[in-house]
């Protein structure tokens, strides 16, 4: 059984405009509670009981958030390892590392929210990466997954043209493979160290499945998803 899982959630959220003046978008109230709160109840629902939480921007105002928050959750922060400079969704789980060790682990975004039942069915004690994917009527927002045969065969980020609709959501089970590939991966044409870079890496060998996911899948992206999210939580009653 897997009972480790990263949360990656150093950005300031720059979408949210004014939400974020002093704080990060992952603590924004949604309903009672901030974000973030709703993510880590999940994971501890699911059976996942060592949290890693990376943290940068504001990372004090998190660091006071999980000391109030009701289980344990270790803190990491990504700007004192690797200063503001260096940035992108690599650079979270490499910060992770030390405390990751050579488990395999679960690892999501701090602005997504997944159901129990979807976060449960990613803990598989196997020797493969999974990433998991839904469909989605606006594909060119996200990184599109490329499968055949259950197998990875590679995510495409935010494609211009249409290659198929079925979406890269942000949630992975990673085994130890992982960690040589982000030494491989290089900037990318963002400017960014990219996941999925190590990701398609890991594709290329035959080494990532993919799982639909069976419930719902939460982006929380903008000022309008405030409302948004707040009504759909109250209707889920988490």
């Amino acid at each position: 059984m897997i009972k480790k899982a990263v949360v990656a959630a150093a950005g300031k959220g720059t979408r949210m405009l004014h939400l974020t003046r002093n704080k990060p978008k992952h603590l924004i109230r949604v309903g009672r509670f901030p974000f973030l709160n709703y993510l880590l109840c999940n994971l501890l629902k699911a059976g996942y009981s060592e949290l890693i939480v990376v943290a940068g921007y504001k990372r004090e105002i998190v660091e006071d958030f999980l000391k109030e928050f009701p289980h344990p959750v270790r803190m990491v922060d990504q700007f004192e390892i690797l200063g503001k400079e260096r940035y992108g969704t690599a650079c979270a789980l490499e910060c992770a590392r030390e405390a990751l060790g050579e488990e395999s682990f679960i690892m999501v975004y701090g602005d997504h929210i997944f159901s129990v039942g979807d976060l449960k069915a990613m803990n598989i004690s196997d020797r493969y990466t999974y990433t998991a994917g839904r469909y989605h009527h606006s594909p060119q927002k996200f990184g599109v997954l490329k499968v055949e045969d259950g197998f990875l065969k590679k995510i495409i980020e935010k494609p211009k043209t249409y290659v198929g609709n079925f979406i890269n959501i942000g949630l992975y089970k990673f085994t130890p493979d992982i960690w040589e590939k982000l030494t491989k991966i290089k900037i990318s044409e963002r400017g960014e160290y990219e996941l999925t870079d190590a990701v398609n890496m890991l594709a290329a060998e035959k080494k990532v499945k993919v799982k639909e996911i069976s419930d719902f899948f939460i982006d929380f992206t903008n000022p309008a998803d405030v409302i948004r999210v707040s009504q759909f939580l109250k209707n889920e009653n988490p």
